[in-house]
């Protein structure tokens, strides 16, 4: 591969396919924190033509890259979280206020208002299209955790969005 031997063009067309995708993913992650989601995919950017030459193609290098950025972003909250900046609640969260209409914008803050945990989750399975699995690898929790949190992340989500039903939620899915 061009950018395996150092060739700039080929890395510059990467970068300009994969990192909108990627900004969006990590911004969704971190709730919104625009700065933080930014360092976060420049350091995966960093990290990820550091080890380019162990990339061994059996995945795609989108999930590759989304693999590095979301280690990235846990470390990002970790630190936030020893801080005292944010709790990963095990219960349920207070209710996210209301929003007045189905937009995306309304979905984007009724995501952003969601407890990072399960955020994390929300955003991996029904906008990623991660399996629980995978994202029990990914977050280095049980598959049962996942499951659990995105039952409660979505049943804040319906609260948030005043929806009585569950097609409402489906249009997180179309967030891109």
């Amino acid at each position: 591969m061009r950018v395996l031997t150092g060739e700039e063009r080929a890395f510059r067309e990467l970068y300009r396919r994969h990192t909108p995708r990627l900004l969006a993913l990590v911004l969704r992650f971190l709730g919104g924190q625009e700065a933080d989601a930014e360092d976060v995919v420049q350091e995966a950017w960093l990290r990820a033509t550091q080890r380019l030459g162990q990339f061994r193609w059996e995945a795609a290098f989108s999930s590759w890259l989304a693999a590095i950025a979301l280690n990235l972003a846990r470390e990002a909250l970790r630190r936030q979280s020893r801080r005292g900046e944010i709790e990963w609640p095990e219960e349920e969260p207070a209710p996210v206020a209301p929003v007045d209409r189905l937009e995306s914008t309304d979905l984007e803050r009724a995501i952003v208002g969601l407890p990072p945990g399960y955020r994390a989750v929300l955003v991996l399975h029904d906008v990623e299209g991660y399996r629980h699995e995978e994202i029990a690898e990914r977050l280095a929790i049980s598959v049962g955790t996942s499951k659990s949190q995105l039952f409660h992340a979505r049943r804040a989500m319906r609260h948030a969005l005043g929806a009585s039903s569950r097609k409402d939620l489906a249009d997180v899915r179309r967030i891109q």
